[in-house]
This record gives structure tokens, C-alpha cells and sequence, in this order.
């Protein structure tokens, strides 16, 4: 079995916006979701390995497994879209996409940041649904219930407290602009899967 190593987003640390302290704190909080993982997915080997697999005790941690799997895979992919300072590439498959989907970037952007705007914890998420090549953003409020099923996601934006409170409070919509003046669109694109 192999474990889950978590990545170093240290490049992240002078981005504009983003306080030194905000981002050590989350990628600590990063580190918990592996290390957790890691946990978990070694007690549900064993309790597997000695035959425990129908136990209650097993059931309760395949479903905090995949709370945690999610926290930190949604994470990684959260850092992985930060750090950019171009805007997104007019003559490119994402812009493109996103005119034929919304109307315009300008519209995706107004949908984008009010899901993000929304009253409550959790994640806007800009999936691409594999059935039909759309682009669709979505509020996830927990990292293991509500992803839409066949879709993969193309640029995550997380809106929990721990994401923005330390350097911005209660003003949320002003983080929302620190994210989109660091997007990495490069990294939004290859995400794109038609």
C-alpha cells in the first residue's frame, strides 16, 4: 500500500493577497487531510485484512475516509490553480469553453464569484461534465457529498472561514478577487478533459 505524501505549495508564499500566515495555516490544515487519510486508510486495511468489513466501526470510517480523501485531494487541487498572474488565454480551449457555455467570460465570471458569494462553508467548483464537454459551476458544502456525478473539476475556489477570515475577515468578496488575480489558468486548462 502506498501512502499519500503531501505536496509542498510553498511556491504559494508571496503571492499577492495571501498573507504568509493564511497560507501556512491552510497548508497545515492541507497536511492534516493526508496525514488523516494516511490514518484511515491504514485502519481500514486492517479491520479488512481480519475480516471486520461489515462492522459498524468499518462503515463509520470508509465514510470519514472519504471526507478526509476529498479534503485533501480538493486542496491540492485548489493550490495547484493559485499562484498565476496572466489572465486566462483568449485563444485558448478553458476561454473558449467558457464563451460557448456562458455567454462570455464576463458571465462565467458574474455566476463563478456569486456561488462563491453564497452564504455558507464550503467550495465553488467549475466542473466540466464528461458526458457533454459543458462547464457548469457548482457550491460542494462538504468535500464528500454533492460532486456531480461525470464531471471532472477545472478550477476550485475554497470559501471556507479558514480559506480568507485571517487576512480578510468577514469580507469574503474581497478574497474572491485576491483568487481571481491569482489564478493559474494554465493549470485550469489542462484540467479540461474534451
Amino acid at each position: 500500500m502506498t501512502a499519500f505524501t503531501a505536496k509542498d505549495y510553498s511556491r504559494l508564499i508571496g503571492m499577492p493577497g495571501f498573507s504568509e500566515t493564511l497560507l501556512n495555516n491552510h497548508f497545515t490544515l492541507y497536511q492534516g487531510y493526508v496525514k488523516n487519510t494516511n490514518t484511515l486508510d491504514e485502519a481500514l486495511t486492517e479491520l479488512r485484512k481480519s475480516g471486520k468489513g461489515s462492522d459498524p466501526g468499518f462503515a463509520e470510517l470508509k465514510r470519514r475516509f472519504g471526507w478526509e480523501f476529498n479534503g485533501m485531494r480538493l486542496h491540492e487541487y485548489y493550490f495547484e490553480n493559485l499562484g498565476g498572474n496572466q489572465h486566462i488565454n483568449q485563444d485558448g480551449r478553458l476561454a473558449s469553453r467558457i464563451h460557448q457555455d456562458f455567454g462570455g467570460f464576463d458571465e462565467w465570471v458574474q455566476d463563478f464569484k456569486s456561488v462563491g458569494a453564497m452564504r455558507g462553508i464550503g467550495w465553488t467548483i467549475m466542473y466540466q461534465d464528461l458526458s457533454n464537454g459543458r462547464l457548469l459551476n457548482f457550491w460542494i458544502n462538504e468535500h464528500d457529498a454533492g460532486h456531480p456525478a461525470g464531471c471532472t473539476p477545472v478550477l476550485i475556489m475554497d470559501v471556507f472561514e479558514h480559506a480568507f477570515m485571517t487576512d480578510y475577515g468577514l469580507k469574503r468578496a474581497d478574497y474572491i478577487n485576491a483568487f481571481f488575480q491569482n489564478i493559474d489558468w494554465n493549470s485550469a486548462e489542462q484540467r479540461l478533459q474534451m
